[in-house]
């Protein structure tokens, strides 16, 4: 029997599935593990507070000190970032704040050059603009606008999102299945890909992460650029050897003005040259993890 709105909204977004009693994934050609880099282009609007190095000065009006530090990031740090993986194979999966289609019209024609995936991040990272606590009809407004802008610059549908700052509303999800959305990374939850319980469409959940995040990494457990390194080369050799008997998705992500300064682009680089000695490595968008899985496991 069919469940009713109402029903719905008392429902689990998702399965409780341990992965012990999954049955194996396989990646395709042979690869074991996919590695995909998630690259945060966003937009902070001049008169707003924004994430913040010395938050002291952060209600200031101007905030010189940060403003400059994030804009560092879209002006320097991100093309020494495509200069690190570009030299290793290694596209982007670009979590996108639709005004920077506006702001920063060469990052998009870069990332189209090189075959980069991008995703739906809001439109700009302003608080009015998150999705938590607000209305269905705001929130189809604000995600309608994101979609419609991203589509017409890129030429194609968006198939994956992921909310600023992460938030949501309990409808979400279900408004990005109505809205042809395919994949979502807002839930940190697995290794693997799955399935969401939607009202209407199809949704499933590709891989993003906490952890392996430039942001929480840096800004609140301070960490240092080589301890960073370290953690990305460390996770990724405990899924490496677990993904010999049942594939694994291992996210790193990256914010421009952080992973993008030189010292801690030193140490990203490192680990992405550890990650590329070894064999079975499938460097992957989330777009490409979405089409597989769904090719093979819906």
């Amino acid at each position: 029997m069919r469940q009713s709105a109402t029903d719905l909204t008392q429902t689990r977004h998702y399965d409780y599935v341990p992965i012990i009693d999954r049955a194996p994934l396989k990646l395709p050609d042979g690869h074991r593990i996919a590695v995909v880099t998630y690259v945060n282009i966003e937009h902070f609007p001049e008169a707003i507070p924004g994430t913040a190095l010395v938050p002291g000065t952060a209600q200031h009006r101007p905030d010189p000190l940060n403003y400059g530090w994030r804009d560092y990031g879209n002006r320097v740090g991100l093309w020494r970032m495509m200069e690190i993986m570009d030299a290793l194979g290694i596209r982007g999966t670009v979590c996108l704040n639709s005004d920077a289609i506006r702001e920063y019209p060469r990052i998009i024609e870069e990332g189209q050059k090189r075959g980069w995936a991008w995703i739906g991040h809001g439109i700009n990272n302003a608080p009015a603009n998150f999705l938590t606590g607000i209305e269905e009809a705001r929130e189809r407004e604000i995600i309608g606008t994101v979609l419609r802008e991203m589509a017409a610059a890129l030429g194609t549908p968006t198939k994956g999102w992921i909310g600023p700052f992460l938030s949501e509303t309990m409808n979400t999800p279900h408004i990005l299945a109505d809205m042809g959305v395919q994949y979502l990374c807002d839930f940190t939850a697995d290794d693997q890909p799955f399935r969401f319980n939607t009202r209407t469409g199809s949704l499933i959940s590709v891989p993003y992460t906490l952890e392996l995040n430039d942001v929480p990494a840096f800004l609140n457990l301070g960490q240092s650029a080589e301890a960073f390194g370290d953690m990305i080369i460390d996770q990724f050799d405990v899924l490496y050897e677990e993904s010999a008997a049942n594939a694994r998705i291992m996210p790193i992500c990256l914010h421009t003005f952080l992973a993008g300064q030189p010292f801690r682009a030193k140490h990203l680089k490192r680990a992405y040259e550890h990650i590329a000695s070894h064999p079975g490595v499938w460097h992957a968008t989330g777009d490409e993890i979405n089409d597989w899985y769904r090719a093979n496991y819906l």
